[in-house]
C-alpha cells in the first residue's frame, strides 16, 4: 500500500539493487539493512531463486532494497533464468552494489565476469566488501585495490552483514543517493513478498539448511492453499516438489522424522514473523523434470525463455 503522508514533508524514495556472486552475502544485508529477515538465507549457492524486495527507512527515506539471484555460469534452464533476473534487478536500481566475499582468498570467476559485464554496460555500481570479520586485514585494502583495477566505482564500503559492522554508514550514504519521491510503499511495510511465496519460501530455506549436496536444487516448493481460520490463525498448505521418485523417502526421512523436523522449523518462523499462530500441512510430491515447466518460473517471476 502506497503512504500518501507527504503533504506536510519532504520524503525520498528509490531503489537499491544488490548483486554479486553466489554465497556473497547479499540477502543477509538486505536483511539486515531491513533490520528482520525477509529474504531466506543458507550457507548454499544459488539459495535466492528471483526477486526479493525489503523496505527500510532511514528517517524520512525510504531505501527499497532489490535481492537478486546470485550471478555464475548457468548449466541449466533455471540457472539461466536466475542470472537474466539478476541482471534486470540491477537494471531496476537507482543504486546498484555489488557484494563480493573478501573472506575468499582470491577473486572468484563469477565476480570477475560481473565486472567486465559492468564495465561494457557503462552502468555506475559501488563495491560492497563483505564478511570483513571473516577476513585478515590485509587482505581488505588489496582486495578493493584488485578489484578497483577492473572496474572504477563510485565508492567502496567494507561491511560485515552478519555482525552489522560498517552497516550504517552503508544505509546513511545509500539514503542520501535516494531522489526525492513520495514513498513507494507504507513505511510499516518490511517487504512487498505476498504471504504465499513467504511461506513456500520459509519452508525452501528449512530444506536446503536439512538436507545435503545437490538434493535442494532438485526442489522447489509451492503453497496450494492459505485459509484464514476464526480465530487468527492461517491453515497453510504447502506442495514439495521432488525431480525424482527416489527423493521423495529423503526428504521424508525414517518415519517421516525429517519433515516433521523441517515443518516444525518453518512454521515457527513463520508464527515469529507474522505474530500469529500457523498450521502448516506440507506434502511431497513427485513431478518429472519440473525444472522445464513454464508454470514455476512464472510463480518466481522468472523468464522461462531466458
Amino acid at each position: 500500500m502506497v503512504d500518501d503522508r507527504t503533504d506536510t514533508m519532504m520524503t525520498k524514495a528509490g531503489f537499491v539493487a544488490l548483486i554479486g556472486a553466489p554465497n556473497a552475502g547479499k540477502s543477509t544485508l538486505m536483511n539486515a539493512m531491513v533490520g528482520q529477515k525477509v529474504s531466506i538465507v543458507t550457507p548454499k549457492v544459488q539459495t535466492t531463486r528471483s526477486r526479493v524486495r525489503g523496505i527500510a527507512m532511514h528517517n524520512d527515506t525510504q531505501i527499497i532494497f532489490v535481492d537478486t539471484p546470485g550471478i555464475f555460469k548457468p548449466k541449466r534452464r533455471l540457472d539461466r533464468a536466475m542470472v537474466q533476473a539478476a541482471w534486470q534487478g540491477a537494471e531496476d536500481g537507482d543504486v546498484l552494489l555489488l557484494l563480493h566475499d573478501c573472506a575468499r582468498r582470491a577473486v572468484d570467476d563469477d565476480t570477475a565476469s560481473i565486472l567486465a559485464n559492468l564495465a561494457a554496460s557503462g552502468r555506475r555500481a559501488s563495491l560492497v566488501l563483505n564478511k570483513i570479520d571473516l577476513a585478515p586485514q590485509e587482505r581488505l585494502l588489496e582486495r578493493a585495490a584488485e578489484l578497483s583495477e577492473q572496474y572504477e566505482f563510485e565508492r567502496v564500503f567494507m561491511v560485515s552483514a552478519e555482525t552489522g559492522n560498517g552497516i550504517g554508514d552503508l544505509k546513511s550514504w545509500l539514503a542520501a543517493q535516494m531522489p526525492d519521491s513520495p514513498y513507494l510503499f507504507d513505511p510499516d511495510d518490511l517487504s512487498d513478498m505476498p504471504l504465499r511465496l513467504l511461506a513456500a519460501e520459509t519452508l525452501r530455506e528449512k530444506l536446503f539448511l536439512n538436507l545435503h549436496q545437490e538434493l535442494p536444487y532438485q526442489l522447489t516448493v509451492e503453497t496450494d492453499h492459505w485459509n484464514e481460520r476464526d480465530d487468527g490463525s492461517a491453515e497453510v498448505h504447502l506442495s514439495i516438489y521432488v525431480a525424482r521418485e527416489g527423493h521423495r523417502g529423503i526428504i521424508l526421512g525414517k518415519g517421516g522424522q525429517t519433515m516433521r523436523r523441517v515443518g516444525t522449523a518453518a512454521r515457527k518462523e513463520l508464527e515469529m514473523s507474522l505474530d500469529r499462530r500457523i498450521h502448516l500441512f506440507a506434502h511431497v510430491k513427485y513431478r518429472k523434470d519440473w525444472m522445464n515447466d513454464s508454470a514455476r518460473y512464472s510463480i518466481w517471476d522468472l523468464d522461462y525463455n531466458a
